[in-house]
């Protein structure tokens, strides 16, 4: 026996420039994958699955019953066109009846080996004679037919829709209401080891035990639409199959019967819900009186709720495995948010159970852990039965039945999921750890692509990899990548798979530099010893004396006191800056002038989003600033990348513009003055005046539009009184700089 085991390399957190490894060695890692004639133990191996081979091909579109006859023979009841055939041990099989609705979704065999057959949406129950001849049994004037099971006292139940009730009928074909549920659709019904009915409906997912004619206890109310399938344990233990959550039911069919979308169906489906009340000691459930009712297809026209679209919620639980105690508790022994359970069968202290995950069929353990027997990877398996020949499971929408053998198979191929490696990736190793007894072996091949999904523009699969020694993965770099085992036996020596581990190296990418800001600050002026406050925009200046006048102790004079800025302006440049490595960045931040050619170089080597420089350092003009981001301190220089940003055009304008006044002259009572005001950098935006240092007023603007870095006003002032006149302008450019200048007038 032959033990290959491979160690993997250990990957840095989030460095591009770090190999990655993507490892798949568990049960729920190996579930993802395409199983064909491999199956999955608990543990999360893969092995050789038991053989699976198709035991019956009806060549109709579903096979939706199975039912066993004494002498061994197993009946398929099929849609959409209503017959049923018989199935030899050997597989040979023949058209048995045919009915006249386009459905069967329900038989049942007595023990003399007659058959009962329930059609639908007419629903109708007929008794089928060995020779294949029928006749009508029971007419319960419902629309569908969805379960018959026997009594021990020898009477037929039947589960109707679209009403939800149950009838019971004698051995006369005589019928009666026994219990009515209140829901659309009896969908399931056994009988539990006291011999005492139970009923699944939908579409709220009640389990009844129905003690009597009207009469009945709620054992579970599920969070799911749809019972789909109960057993009963000989310890009083009841196991029940729920599905249909994210999953619009079609009206007038139960969610069970909705599956994946087919060309040419565009109706859309449309789900029923109707909420119940408790009635009585009995739990009579009904609906209330503004609960929808579902509205079945046209009698006589071939029910295509199989192939109605679907409403897939992501994430929702879509299905589950209940075990009712004797007691009345209730425990979950599996869930699942991607597969709809359709089907249980008690075998050996073990739950079966099949899923519409590419047809698979599980074996769940009284300790509640999963393992995955086989796939048919054809289709839904609706029902299956256990035979003395082996397991069969009915495929819904493929049409045949299937019979799972006790040996293994001879081959398989078990197929990963597709792995996305966020980018072009360079390819090492392929590692495993396996074991391959006697002359049993494993080959893996690879395939890559840039495509999410696998298509003709993938690369072909590689040669197969058998040696550890050699097992560089030989398909083309690209973003995605994906692996397959190919099994092969050696009687009975079967090969396992424990894990597979594939090392990558993904093409570095750049970073990106999302905006670059620029915007002026105010900053500690030159001269004071301290930071000084932001000024508020009428107090750019300050200035301290005593209530005397005096200007100190000194008695030398009194000087003129020179006003000092309390702060100065500071240009301060952000951006922002990502990479989707997660490579930590460094930034060098370049500035030139609009009319200079070279970008001179600010600052290297930053590490934070942001510089402040001084306001001065740069004279008035049009200026753009670059930023350069780089992921060198993550990558070699071979593969560091960088990207770079240039910022809109920075208008710096830190010289006021230039206010000159002409002489006031005095017209009609009236007095103007002219006012010229011309800036260097930008356009002259606004001007005002204020008299005598009252209140600041609007100038009026001779052209009329504020557009031009050289503008002229008027200032005109009426009702002087006699005197003299301080006249103060004002001007403001569009970097708001303010120009002042003042005349006096005398009257």
């Amino acid at each position: 026996m032959q033990r290959a085991a491979c160690f993997l390399i250990a990957a840095a957190a989030l460095k591009a420039a770090s190999t990655m490894s993507w490892e798949m060695n568990t049960y729920q890692d190996f579930l993802k994958g395409r199983f064909d004639g491999v199956s999955l133990s608990r543990d999360g191996r893969l092995s050789m699955a038991p053989r699976l081979e198709t035991f019956f091909a009806s060549e109709q579109p579903a096979v939706w019953c199975l039912a066993a006859a004494p002498e061994g023979a197993v009946y398929a009841g099929t849609g959409h066109r209503g017959r049923v055939f018989r199935i030899e041990r050997t597989g040979k099989s023949s058209l048995f009846w045919t009915a006249g609705q386009p459905e069967v979704f329900a038989l049942a065999v007595d023990a003399r080996g007659t058959v009962w057959a329930g059609s639908s949406p007419n629903g109708k129950v007929y008794r089928i004679e060995k020779n294949g001849q029928a006749k009508e049994f029971f007419a319960p004037g419902e629309k569908y037919i969805w379960a018959l099971a026997w009594a021990p006292d020898g009477s037929l139940f039947v589960g109707t829709g679209d009403q939800g009730k149950v009838f019971r009928v004698d051995s006369r074909g005589s019928g009666e209401v026994y219990y009515e549920t209140g829901q659309a659709h009896v969908t399931a019904l056994a009988f539990d080891a006291a011999g005492r009915l139970l009923a699944g409906t939908e579409p709220n997912g009640i389990l009844y035990r129905v003690l009597a004619k009207d009469k009945a206890f709620v054992l579970h109310d599920a969070n799911l639409p749809e019972i789909r399938a109960i057993v009963s344990a000989p310890d009083g233990s009841i196991y029940a199959a729920a599905l249909g959550g994210g999953v619009a039911g079609r009206p007038g069919a139960p969610a069970s019967l909705t599956g994946a979308p087919q060309s040419g169906m565009g109706t859309p489906a449309v789900s029923t819900s109707i909420t119940v009340e408790a009635q009585g000691p009995g739990l009579d459930v009904q609906p209330k009186p503004d609960a929808a009712k579902p509205q079945p297809p046209t009698a006589g026209a071939p029910l295509t709720a199989p192939y109605s679209p679907v409403i897939d919620l992501s994430g929702v639980e879509k299905s589950a495995v209940y075990r009712i105690h004797p007691d009345h508790t209730v425990e979950t022994l599996w869930s699942s948010k991607e597969e709809n359970v359709y089907d249980l069968l008690l075998s050996g202290g073990e739950i079966l159970l099949a899923t519409d995950g590419r047809g698979r069929l599980y074996r769940l353990s009284p300790d509640r852990k999963p393992a995955l027997i086989a796939q048919t990877n054809e289709g839904e398996p609706m029902r299956l039965l256990e035979t003395p020949g082996g397991l069969l499971a009915a495929g819904g929408s493929a049409g045949k039945v299937f019979r799972l053998a006790g040996e293994s198979g001879a081959a398989g191929v078990y197929e990963a999921p597709v792995h996305d490696a966020s980018a072009v990736a360079r390819w090492g190793r392929l590692n495993w750890r396996a074991e391959t007894p006697g002359r049993s072996r494993i080959a893996f091949r690879t395939r890559t692509g840039n495509s999410a999904r696998p298509d003709r523009t993938w690369s072909d699969w590689s040669e197969p990899i058998l040696d550890p020694a050699q097992a560089a993965v030989r398909s083309p770099n690209a973003r995605y990548i994906q692996w397959k085992a190919e099994f092969t036996g050696d009687g009975a020596a079967v090969p396992s798979l424990e894990s597979v581990a594939i090392a990558y190296l993904p093409q570095n990418t750049p970073p990106a530099v999302r905006s670059v800001h620029v915007a002026t600050i105010w900053g500690a002026s030159p001269q004071a010893k301290t930071p000084a406050p932001a000024p508020s925009s009428g107090a750019a200046y300050s200035i301290t004396v005593t209530d005397t006048g005096d200007a100190g102790p000194a008695s030398a004079g009194t000087p003129t006191q020179a006003l000092t800025r309390a702060a100065s302006q500071q240009i301060q440049v952000t951006w922002q800056a990502e990479d989707s490595d997660g490579d930590r960045l460094v930034y060098t931040l370049e500035f030139r002038g609009e009319d200079e050619r070279e970008w001179k170089t600010l600052k290297k080597d930053l590490t934070e989003n942001s510089f402040t420089l001084d306001g001065d350092a740069l004279a008035d003009g049009r200026y753009f600033f670059r930023v350069t981001a780089s992921d060198r301190l993550a990558n070699p220089p071979s593969t560091a990348r960088e990207a770079e940003l240039v910022s809109a055009p920075v208008l710096i304008d830190g010289t006021p513009p230039v206010v000159t006044l002409g002489a006031p002259r005095a017209a009609g009572g009236r007095l103007e003055i002219d006012v010229e005001a011309r800036d260097a950098a930008s356009a002259i935006r606004r001007a005002e005046y204020s008299l005598n240092a009252g209140p600041w007023a609007p100038l009026e603007l001779l052209d009329g539009v504020a557009d031009s870095p050289h503008e002229r006003f008027l200032v005109r002032l009426e009702g002087l009184t006699p005197g003299e006149h301080l006249i103060v302008v004002r001007a403001y450019d569009a970097s708001g700089n303010a120009g002042l200048a003042k005349a006096v007038s005398r009257q």
